[in-house]
C-alpha cells in the first residue's frame, strides 16, 4: 500500500481551485452552445463574436471577459456557464446586443498582460462596429480587474474606447481570498513544480496579484505579494479606474454584514491515510494563530501554518468558493479518507466586490454595506445577493438588475 499511497499523495499536485465559470467542463445544457459568428485573435488572448439575433454585423457589442484558472480560456464551456441556469447570453442577443466573450491564453498571466488583449479587444469592437453604438465591457472575477485596467489605461493614453458602461461581476477589487493554509499545502505536495499545477496555480502572477494575503513558497512568509503592490501601483498609475463609462458592480455575497455559517477557528477539514493527520482551521483572529497542520509520509515532514492579524476571513459575506470541497474531492478519488467540514468558504468578499471597504479587519470585512455611505464605494451603483452565493454564480436576481442598466435600454 506505500507505493499507492506515495503516488497518491503525488496526484493531489493535479487539483486547481477554481469557480464554476472557469473550473471544469460544465453540466450539460438544453441547448447547444452555438458556434461564433467570428474569431478574433488578439495580443495574449482571443474572442468569439455572437451577433444579436436577426443581425449580421456588430451593432452594439457587449464585451465579457474570462475569469482565473490556469491555462487558456475555453470560451464554449464559458458561454454554457452563462446561460445553463439563467440565460444571460440569450436575453442579451434577442435583446439587440452582441456578445463578445473575451479568452486569455494563459489566465493566470499577468493582469497587466491580459489587460493587452481586453484593450485589443475593445480597440476592435469600436473599428468593427456599424455606427457609433455605445459598448458595454467588464467581465467577471478576474475578467472585472483586467478590463477596468484596460479601460483606465485606454483613458490615460487619450484612446475614445467608447464605452458608456463598465461592469464587473464579483471581482475581487479590494483583493481575494484563498486560506493560507490551502496556499501552503499546495507547494506541501511532493512533485516537482513542473508538474505540480496546483502549486503553479497559486504562485502564478495573476494570483500574487489579486491575493489579499499570499503564501509564499521560497520564503514560506505570508504578506501581500510583491507583485500585488506593483500591480496597485501601475492601476493607479493610470487612474486606476475608467472615469468615463458608468461604473457598476454586483456581488455574490450578502450586503448586511450576514457571513457563512464558519466558526472561526474550527476545524474544516481532516485528512486521512494519504495526508495523515493534516488538519485545516477556519480562520481565526488573533496572533501566532494555527491555520493548517500539514503532515506527509513520502519523504516525511511535518509543517504548522500560522497567521498573525487576519481577521474571519474564512466565514465573511462573500462570493464563496468550494476551496475545501474542491481538494476534499481529489483526495478521495485518491483513496483518502476525509472529515469535511466546511466545503464552501468566503473567496471575494462582498466589500471587495463592490469596492467600499478593505479587508484588513473584521468591522470593515463585516460592514453592513446598506448602512454605509454608497459614495464610498468606487462604483457608481452596486448590487450584493440577497444570500451568499458562489463565486460568478449567474442569478435571475444579479442579471436583472445588470440587464436594467445597459445603455440604451435592454
Amino acid at each position: 500500500m506505500s507505493d499507492q499511497d506515495e503516488q497518491a499523495e503525488q496526484g493531489v499536485g493535479d487539483v486547481t481551485v477554481a469557480a464554476p465559470l472557469t473550473g471544469g467542463a460544465p453540466a450539460p445544457v438544453p441547448h447547444p452552445v452555438p458556434p461564433p459568428d467570428d474569431e478574433w485573435l488578439l495580443p495574449d488572448g482571443f474572442a468569439h463574436v455572437f451577433h444579436a439575433e436577426g443581425r449580421s454585423v456588430l451593432t452594439r457589442p457587449v464585451i465579457m471577459a474570462d475569469g482565473f484558472n490556469l491555462g487558456r480560456s475555453d470560451l464554449r464551456w464559458l458561454y454554457a456557464g452563462l446561460d445553463r441556469d439563467y440565460p444571460l447570453l440569450s436575453r442579451l442577443r434577442r435583446g439587440g446586443r452582441d456578445v463578445v466573450l473575451l479568452g486569455f491564453e494563459e489566465r493566470s498571466a499577468s493582469l497587466l498582460d491580459n489587460a493587452r488583449a481586453a484593450a485589443a479587444c475593445i480597440r476592435r469592437a469600436c473599428a468593427e462596429s456599424l455606427g457609433d453604438g455605445a459598448l458595454t465591457v467588464g467581465g467577471f472575477s478576474m475578467g472585472g480587474l483586467v478590463t477596468r485596467h484596460a479601460l483606465a489605461r485606454l483613458e490615460h493614453e487619450g484612446v475614445d474606447h467608447r464605452t458608456a458602461l463598465y461592469f464587473s461581476y464579483d471581482s475581487p477589487h479590494r483583493g481575494a481570498v484563498v486560506p493560507v493554509g490551502l496556499q501552503a499545502f499546495a507547494h506541501f505536495i511532493p512533485v516537482p513544480a513542473a508538474f505540480n499545477r496546483f502549486a503553479r496555480q497559486m504562485d502564478s502572477p495573476a494570483a500574487r496579484q489579486m491575493l489579499w494575503r499570499h503564501y509564499d513558497p521560497r520564503t514560506g512568509r505570508i504578506g501581500v505579494a510583491p507583485e500585488r503592490t506593483a500591480f496597485l501601483a501601475e492601476s493607479e498609475r493610470v487612474g486606476g479606474w475608467p472615469r468615463i463609462p458608468r461604473r457598476i458592480a454586483l456581488a455574490n455575497g450578502r450586503g448586511d454584514g450576514t457571513g457563512l455559517d464558519v466558526t472561526p477557528g474550527d476545524v474544516a477539514m481532516t485528512l486521512h491515510r494519504i495526508y495523515p493527520g493534516t488538519t485545516f482551521r477556519a480562520q481565526a483572529q488573533g496572533e501566532g494563530t494555527v491555520v493548517a497542520e500539514l503532515r506527509r509520509r513520502f519523504p516525511r515532514a511535518e509543517r504548522t501554518v500560522t497567521t498573525d492579524g487576519f481577521p474571519e476571513l474564512d466565514g465573511a459575506p462573500g462570493g464563496t468558493l468550494r476551496s475545501y470541497g474542491i481538494l476534499a474531492d481529489a483526495l478521495r478519488k485518491l483513496g483518502a479518507a476525509v472529515d469535511l467540514r466546511h466545503e464552501h468558504v468566503c473567496f471575494v468578499p462582498a466589500v471587495s466586490a463592490v469596492s467600499i471597504r478593505d479587508l484588513d479587519d473584521n468591522q470593515d470585512l463585516y460592514a453592513d454595506i446598506g448602512a454605509l455611505a454608497p459614495d464610498g464605494s468606487d462604483f457608481d451603483e452596486f448590487v450584493c445577493s440577497s444570500e451568499n452565493t458562489g463565486h460568478t454564480t449567474i442569478t435571475g436576481e444579479l442579471c436583472d438588475w445588470l440587464l436594467d442598466r445597459l445603455p440604451d435600454g435592454p
